[in-house]
């Protein structure tokens, strides 16, 4: 079965974008201090000028409490020019941009969010680690305020699109997940007022995108830990999303302290990890030098090419007034026929864009190309303290890689082979 429409224009709520494929909103940890960077211009503009209908700047927190990282943005005016530099320089390759808005959470630490973190509840986060707090319903409605604010911002700085991040167990997914939400008051408890903040945040946001801007949510179509959401509640919040007639939902799925390669797949490399960890994170260091403890706390979950689509068709089959944004294991031309094939108007990609900025463009060149991107997760390892790169590219670049690390990415990405190879055995017969 073939379709045509993958380089077709698509409309986007009030915008177009001339093909159907977005960069996806991975960190890319190039943001210094909190503030866009040439780098991250750079390799935006790479990724628009190798034919992406529109790529999406990776997490901005709507306020300082809500940074996890020191390379990651937030709302402010001194970001301001810096963005819109940024935006224009993307528009000039012919691509929107849009910019991933969000809250972390719990997920950070008192010396990078400056306060102590704030969650649905209070609590011990292991992976920080750090003591959290629950927000008070002042502080709530305040926050819902910033996302208001955040996409009047995101215009001004010249974006066509926000995508809000309610998913991963990040603020907005910590107050709707029933595992971290066991508040006693109209933000907890039944399903109904778990969601009340994903609610009040989107009436925000349409209110303030008006009709100029796009609006995209990326949610979770389960949690995949103990307690979380399973895929019914996710179905339901999805509805939630859609009753505000937002421009499209992004499906993905997994929790980034309990089960992080649910959302990246194939096994997190573990020397990589520990060999980029910053000092002041030495007793992570320690700890994933313990043989087995890095394997238990991010176990391995066997990649496969489009490992969401399963789950992304059963949402297929409830939500049919808001087109839904397909992510996941996205490696070949032949891959993004196939989400055309299976109904999906739009899809993200992100490993083979760091890989290879201009996959797009080589796909419309030869619709069976391959990245070739070996699933090692070695760009992800890295990301603690250094930007997220590919090791072909970093070494391409000049800098040096431990024969160490090299001796994991091999054998991880021979790992990552032979399971999607097994995969497409069983599929096939």
């Amino acid at each position: 079965m073939t379709n045509n429409k993958l380089f077709t224009p698509y409309q986007l709520g009030p915008i177009t974008l001339r093909n159907r494929i977005i960069r996806s909103a991975a960190f890319e940890n190039m943001a210094r201090g909190n503030a866009p960077t040439q780098m991250l211009q750079d390799y935006h503009v790479s990724v628009a000028r190798g034919g992406v209908g529109m790529t999406t700047v990776a997490y901005c927190a709507v306020d300082l409490s809500g940074v996890s990282f020191d390379g990651q943005l937030y709302i402010r005016d001194e970001a301001l020019p810096g963005l819109k530099k940024l935006t224009d320089a993307i528009h000039a390759e012919g691509a929107k941009a849009s910019i991933q808005l969000g809250h972390c959470g719990n997920m950070t630490h008192i010396s990078t969010c400056h306060c102590l973190p704030v969650s649905a509840d209070t609590g011990f986060n292991l992976y920080s680690p750090t003591i959290h707090r629950r927000l008070k319903v002042s502080e709530i409605k305040a926050l819902v305020k910033k996302f208001g604010e955040a996409v009047d911002f995101c215009r001004e700085a010249g974006f066509d699109c926000v995508e809000i991040h309610a998913g991963h167990a990040y603020l907005i997914s910590q107050f709707i997940s029933p595992r971290t939400n066991h508040r006693h008051d109209e933000y907890g408890g039944n399903f109904e007022n778990r969601v009340r903040f994903l609610n009040e945040v989107l009436d925000e946001v349409m209110a303030h995108a008006g009709d100029d801007m796009a609006v995209v949510v990326k949610t979770n179509m389960w949690d995949d830990c103990w307690h979380g959401s399973d895929i019914e509640e996710g179905i339901k919040v999805a509805k939630e999303i859609a009753k505000h007639k937002v421009h499209g939902i992004v499906l993905s799925g997994g929790t980034v302290s309990r089960s992080p390669m649910t959302i990246l797949r194939a096994a997190m490399p573990i020397k990589t990890l520990a060999h980029y960890m910053p000092g002041n994170m030495w007793w992570l260091k320690a700890v994933l030098h313990i043989p087995y403890v890095g394997a238990i706390m991010t176990p391995t979950q066997p990649f496969k090419e489009l490992y969401f689509m399963e789950q992304a068709k059963r949402f297929q089959q409830e939500i049919k007034d808001v087109p839904l944004i397909y992510v996941g294991g996205v490696q070949s031309g032949d891959n993004c026929q196939t989400i055309m094939d299976e109904g999906f108007e739009l899809f993200q990609i992100a490993h083979v864009l760091i890989k290879d900025p201009y996959f797009v463009n080589h796909v419309k060149e030869n619709p069976h190309y391959h990245a070739g991107c070996g699933r090692s997760n070695y760009c992800v390892g890295r990301m603690y303290s250094k930007e997220m790169k590919c090791h072909e590219c970093v070494e391409h670049d000049g800098e040096k890689i431990p024969n160490c690390l090299k001796r994991e990415i091999a054998k991880l990405e021979k790992e990552a082979k032979e399971a999607n190879e097994k995969y497409k055995k069983a599929e096939s017969n």
